[in-house]
């Protein structure tokens, strides 16, 4: 449920954006206001906040609003998309981290493209960052995420990285990027290290990416590796 406010002083302009808003395909909740100090007095936060800049007379206006939210310690800084009437407030918007500035009247096919952006970046917010490699080969150093490998090879005194576009290779030692990595990765050979996320099958003799590549399984490893593959599909089922 994304929680919105809109704050124009105009009535036909807030019922607008409601039906823009209501025609998204995201759940959300809808709360209007015509007033600066209606919106500051209100403990309710805010996801994402649509906000014109002239108000009523004898009310701050929208960049004072927006300065004001941004000065508040603690709680969640809503996502502001400015909605205007007036281009020469552009760059003031963008002071106090404005997400967007749409002129009014809005167009439905703009709005809808705005509206998706803000709501993936709602929805990623909290979410912990991607766990990361980092790896050096000669003056190159990359940061990997690790959901991007498939598996780790050895090879000729190096690591094979099979990525999704390419292979990188790193002059680290397969054994101690399988104890950094964990138990989201296994060692189904002594050249080979898998990520669990990615293996789409196995035989007796090998594994299965999900990029169609497949690393070799030594027969002593097939058990551990079952029951470690099966432990980390009922893990990500949640059982």
């Amino acid at each position: 449920m994304i929680k919105i406010a809109i704050c124009d002083d105009e009535p036909q302009a807030r019922s607008y954006l409601a039906s823009l808003i209501r025609a998204q395909p995201y759940a959300c909740q809808i709360v209007e206001y015509s007033r600066a100090e209606e919106r500051l007095s209100e403990l309710w936060e805010a996801d994402l906040l649509f906000l014109d800049i002239e108000l009523a007379p004898g009310s701050p206006d929208g960049m004072a609003l927006a300065r004001k939210l941004r000065e508040r310690a603690g709680g969640r800084q809503p996502v502001i998309i400015f909605v205007s009437g007036y281009e020469r407030y552009v760059f003031d918007a963008f002071d106090v981290g404005a997400f967007q500035y749409l002129l009014k009247p809005v167009e439905k096919e703009k709005f809808a493209q705005v509206f998706a952006r803000a709501a993936a970046q709602i929805e990623g917010a909290g979410k912990a960052p991607p766990r990361c490699l980092r790896l050096r080969f000669a003056d190159t150093s990359r940061t990997i995420p690790l959901d991007s490998i498939y598996f780790i090879e050895s090879s000729n005194h190096k690591v094979l990285l099979h990525l999704a576009d390419e292979v990188f290779a790193s002059y680290a030692k397969l054994r101690d990027l399988e104890a950094e990595l964990g138990e989201g990765f296994f060692r189904v050979h002594k050249g080979y290290l898998v990520n669990l996320s990615q293996v789409r099958g196995y035989s007796k003799s090998q594994v299965t990416l999900a990029n169609g590549e497949e690393a070799l399984l030594s027969k002593y490893k097939y058990q551990d590796f079952v029951k470690a593959y099966l432990r980390f599909l009922k893990k990500g089922a949640g059982l």
